[in-house]
């Protein structure tokens, strides 16, 4: 009955260690889950990720709804009206959300062989935000598009 005892001490001291191992670890975890770059630093984190230029609002389309009813999937369409010629052609398209944790969210290359600029995908937003793409040429011009958000709370647009 004594080394009964034992092993339950044993046992719970265990738990009681992994308990607050897990604690310290979920703590850890939030601690570098902080934003890399505040939404105030956009500007600088679009011109890190596509270059430095005046951004013309022109040429890029985003094709989605202005609330969104659910925050976890958000469509995002985008089509480029660019040519796609060897001397003349988008190169990188780059996707931002500002009010993410991580508000720098993909990029994509393309070559003149790509035939067009023109793509899906879908986002997870933590709440209502701009959403900015912007296209960057071979040739160093840079053209966007920006527009607000709304993510329904709870899921429900209603």
């Amino acid at each position: 009955m004594e080394n009964m005892n034992v092993l339950m001490m044993n046992r719970r001291g265990f738990f009681r260690s992994a308990g607050v191992a897990g604690v310290a670890v979920a703590v850890g975890a939030t601690m570098t889950g902080m934003p890399k770059y505040a939404s105030a630093d956009i500007n600088a984190l679009i011109s890190e990720q596509v270059g430095q230029g005046t951004i013309t609002m022109d040429k890029v389309l985003v094709d989605t709804p202005d609330k969104a009813e659910n925050g976890t999937m958000v469509r995002i369409p985008v089509v480029v009206n660019h040519p796609m010629e060897p001397n003349n052609y988008i190169e990188k398209v780059a996707i931002f959300v500002d009010e993410n944790p991580k508000p720098f969210i993909a990029s994509y290359t393309f070559f003149p062989e790509s035939g067009k600029v023109d793509i899906e995908f879908r986002l997870k937003m933590a709440k209502s935000s701009n959403v900015r793409v912007v296209a960057k040429s071979n040739t160093g011009a840079l053209y966007g598009f920006t527009k607000k958000i709304e993510v329904a709370e709870g899921g429900c647009a209603g």
